[in-house]
């Protein structure tokens, strides 16, 4: 069993715990030389990871089984367990971050769906900050910026996001989206 996931995140503790300390974590591509490509590979998710992640990640194990002239007949069983709240987010926030000149994102430092898509608008668009609240909110975030965006995590409340967008236009002197 192989587990995709943020070490000391409860959702992947718990797997590993299901699967009696058994299971292999792996946080990225430059992990997946702990995997015994002789043996079926039973993928799974922490369910906050990235789409694209997991994909590349399924995409390299299977690369590497092709590879395997040992044993051509080992099974890779990859088991989508990604929540769609935030896979299904991706695409919109990558669309969101590529309209506007600065993006920033609320959201709790320890939310592990914020830090997904935080990392996704950030990609897009390098200039893309995080805040927990308006308290946070740095002037020159904004300098030179014709229009700013803000989203958050699947669990950011709607009036935290508004409050963030009052002291911004404060800051500013321009709406914000």
């Amino acid at each position: 069993m192989v587990i995709y996931g943020k070490e000391n995140h409860a959702e992947v503790k718990g797997l590993i715990g299901q699967a009696e300390g058994k299971a292999i974590l792996v946080t990225g591509i430059e992990d997946l030389d702990k995997i015994d490509y002789t043996k079926p590979i039973h993928f799974f998710s922490q369910t906050t990871q990235s789409t694209r992640g997991f994909e590349e990640i399924v995409a390299e194990i299977r690369k590497r089984l092709q590879g395997n002239t040992d044993n051509f007949s080992v099974q890779l069983e990859a088991n989508d367990t990604l929540c769609r709240q935030v896979s299904n987010r991706e695409p919109q926030l990558i669309r969101f971050s590529e309209k506007h000149d600065v993006i920033v994102f609320v959201a709790g430092k320890k939310s592990a769906n914020g830090k997904v898509l935080f990392e996704v608008c950030k990609e897009t668009n390098p200039h893309t900050y995080f805040a927990q609240g308006p308290e946070e909110l740095l002037p020159e975030w904004f300098d030179g910026a014709k229009s700013v965006g803000i989203c958050g995590a699947t669990s950011t409340p709607m009036w935290l996001m508004e409050r963030v967008a009052q002291e911004i236009a404060m800051l500013t002197g321009q709406p914000v989206n």
